[in-house]
């Protein structure tokens, strides 16, 4: 949702689905046939090396979209399939990827919640994630894989997902974000699934490396990502003073909050607003500093546990 004047989005991308187009010596993309609010002009899949080549994220279960990906590898071989994450635009074509190639299926684990879902959030949580993805092997946080030509290690980026990868391509100091961090938008937090303190952590873990440009999930490339980076800790930072702000206000529900803080938001992109505003408030709880009048949910009721004194430093 790239709601957020202060952080340096880039919309400019122009990449028609079902092409196969070269990015770098090492790096090709296919877009997905896949628009929307959430997706932008649809799922990148990438193709690392060449010859027996590694498929990145190859996306939604779209047999059109698979096709397109081989008639554009011709005679090269797909040796290995990788997936950032389980959200059903990312990892469901891995299956049929496999199924025509024989290729393994490695990355992240299966689909895990940040804590045990509510009976009225199971069923959003089954409609957003591949549960029934099963790679061949899980990747662990520095693991190295060796392709031909090429190298990629894994960097454990939870947040966005609880299984979220990144995927570092040492020969081009470039980086395989995922949904972590997009050049287009923020990313969405939606608990269970996904954790704001997690999110914020692995963007700070991201703020060590060295990679100087990142490839993600959707849109066009991350350019200066430390830069990007920044600015995305500063949005949350500004985001939750507006949350508190509220609060302090007597707001007590989501709705109004969202209400006051997105003015002007498109209406496709309230609930996932209201998420995000929800996955900040779980973070405050998980502080002490805000308490609710049950599991945390979009239906609840928030306020400050010290209305008075409560405040937000500016390295929180």
């Amino acid at each position: 949702m790239s709601e957020d004047p202060d952080v340096p989005f880039d919309v400019a991308f122009e990449a028609p689905p079902g092409t196969l187009v070269r990015l770098s010596p090492l790096v090709r993309r296919i877009v997905a046939p896949n628009p929307g609010p959430m997706t932008f002009k649809g799922t990148c899949t990438y193709v690392v090396g060449h010859g027996a080549v590694a498929v990145i994220d190859p996306g939604p279960e779209l047999p059109e979209h698979i096709d397109a990906l081989l008639r554009g590898l011709g005679t090269e071989r797909v040796a290995q399939i990788l997936v950032t994450h389980t959200h059903r635009d990312h990892s469901p074509a891995a299956r049929l990827l496999q199924a025509a190639t024989g290729a393994p299926v490695i990355g992240c684990g299966p689909h895990i919640t940040a804590r045990a879902p509510t009976m009225a959030e199971t069923a959003a949580v089954q409609r957003s994630n591949d549960l029934d993805y099963k790679p061949d092997r899980i990747l662990a946080d520095g693991e190295i894989f060796d392709g031909v030509g090429f190298t990629l290690q894994a960097v454990a980026t939870p947040g966005h997902t609880m299984n979220h990868l990144a995927f570092a391509l040492p020969e081009e100091a470039t980086l395989f974000s995922g949904d972590h961090v997009m050049a287009w938008s923020t990313t969405v937090i939606v608990p269970p699934s996904g954790s704001m303190g997690a999110y914020r952590a692995s963007l700070e873990g991201l703020r060590g490396r060295s990679e100087t440009l990142y490839w993600p999930g959707h849109g066009g490339p991350v350019r200066e990502p430390q830069r990007f980076i920044r600015a995305l800790l500063q949005h949350r930072r500004q985001r939750d003073v507006a949350i508190f702000s509220r609060l302090r206000a007597g707001d007590t529900t989501i709705a109004a909050i969202v209400a006051r803080i997105y003015e002007g938001l498109d209406p496709r992109l309230t609930r996932a607003a209201s998420l995000s505003v929800q996955a900040h408030l779980e973070e405050m709880i998980e502080k002490g500093s805000v308490i609710a009048d049950g599991p945390p949910s979009l239906d609840a009721a928030f306020r400050l546990t010290d209305p008075v004194s409560a405040h937000l430093s500016s390295d929180d």
